[in-house]
């Protein structure tokens, strides 16, 4: 699903490893396009099935209607993010045959391509906890499990199919979550509250303090983050559909990612971290 709301930090890629990590939908034969089911709901005007391609997709693989998805209904597609599984599967675990060519690999290039994004994405996240000072005890096992991640990647089709993704997740998930602790333990020191997996549907939290919370999770659609500090805050997984962030500071913030702040709101007074970028779809 090409993303027309992505801009991504500029001059920052290679310097924080993530170079690959990014969805290049110019090298990917459309496979979130195909592979992932769509309903029908205010995120996608249409109801899809796993394997069937959608109807907006071109025979250039490219989307029909890229610079019009949320006026047409698929906002869903603007938010979505494959983290560079889509070119990492079309051009090395595939070698560049392309489903339409080669209609008999078809299927498990579908079955492979939302496992290789779950790898991924965890790479996302370890890169960035490799970066994090405070996590230095931890820099060790750190590095260990990226280069075991970045290792799964590289497994040829057949061998996905035997992989225990859900293991393998986690195993990173308790790594991170101890990494959290030691970079959120650097707040000022008052009271960090723990809203992990909080229903903040609709919250007022408005110029909120929330500096080294755990937001793991949490559910903060449509909330008011207007001015919100959220700098040291864990937010791998938080649901910003629709929620306020004009104004906040998310600098230093753990684990965001740019799927997040396109599902969210904002304008140019929202400071962000310099991995990621200001959505264009946000107030300038």
């Amino acid at each position: 699903m090409p993303d027309n709301d992505r801009t991504p930090g500029t001059g920052h890629a290679d310097s924080t490893g993530r170079a690959g990590l990014r969805a290049d939908c110019g090298n990917c034969f459309g496979l979130c396009c195909v592979a992932l089911t769509l309903t029908r709901s205010a995120d996608f005007a249409i109801n899809k099935d796993a394997g069937k391609p959608c109807r907006n997709l071109q025979d250039d693989f490219r989307c029909g209607i890229h610079t019009r998805l949320r006026t047409e209904g698929f906002p869903g597609c603007t938010v979505y993010d494959c983290f560079g599984a889509g070119q990492k599967v079309s051009g090395e675990t595939f070698g560049g045959q392309d489903w339409r060519g080669a209609p008999e690999s078809a299927q498990q290039m579908f079955q492979v391509f939302p496992v290789m994004r779950q790898l991924h994405e965890l790479l996302w996240y370890l890169t960035e906890a490799a970066e994090l000072a405070p996590a230095r005890p931890l820099h060790g096992e750190i590095g260990r499990a990226l280069d075991a991640t970045e290792r799964l990647t590289h497994l040829d089709a057949d061998a996905f199919a035997d992989l225990d993704i859900a293991a393998h997740r986690d195993e990173v998930a308790a790594l991170l979550s101890r990494t959290s602790e030691l970079v959120r333990a650097t707040a000022p020191r008052k009271k960090k509250r723990n809203h992990r997996g909080a229903d903040l549907i609709g919250a007022r939290l408005k110029g909120a303090d929330l500096r080294g919370g755990d937001l793991r999770g949490a559910y903060l659609i449509a909330a008011d983050l207007t001015g919100a500090d959220l700098r040291l805050a864990d937010l791998i997984g938080a649901d910003f559909r629709d929620a306020e962030l004009s104004g906040a500071d998310l600098t230093g913030a753990l684990f965001l990612t740019q799927s997040q702040l396109n599902a969210a709101r904002g304008n140019a007074a929202t400071r962000l971290p310099p991995s990621l970028g200001r959505p264009t779809h946000w107030e300038r």
